[in-house]
């Protein structure tokens, strides 16, 4: 049974860094496509980030950019968002969202359980 497991967030001053983990538990094929989310107190869930599995197209929030990277190690089946120069208003649970081929070769899409990143002014 395929899980994804969040780890790595927090609470950091204004200006600090944060990385956030999803790790893939389970057999799979491949990652199709990696996505971050986060949803603030009271607002909708919006799209942070987003890449190809090969990492060759990348989209990124228009606030977060030049600031938050999505990258991924293969060989651990982690994907990974780091977030420097933090600002109070990146506050919100984050959440990995991946479309992968299972071992069964069917395509299912996942989410994590979330992670609590807040930033203090």
């Amino acid at each position: 049974q395929v899980q994804l497991v969040e780890s790595g967030g927090g609470l950091v001053q204004a200006g600090g860094s944060l990385r956030l983990s999803c790790a893939v538990s389970g057999s799979i094929f491949s990652i199709n496509y990696m996505n971050w989310y986060r949803q603030a107190p009271g607002k909708q869930r919006e799209l942070v980030a987003g890449a190809t599995s090969g990492g060759g197209t990348t989209n990124y929030l228009d606030s977060v950019k030049g600031r938050f990277t999505i990258s991924r190690d293969n060989a651990k089946n982690t994907v990974y968002l780091q977030m420097n120069s933090l600002k109070p208003e990146d506050t919100a649970v984050y959440y990995c969202n991946l479309y992968i081929v299972t071992i069964a070769r069917q395509y299912h899409e996942y989410w994590g359980q979330g992670t609590q990143v807040t930033v203090s002014s």
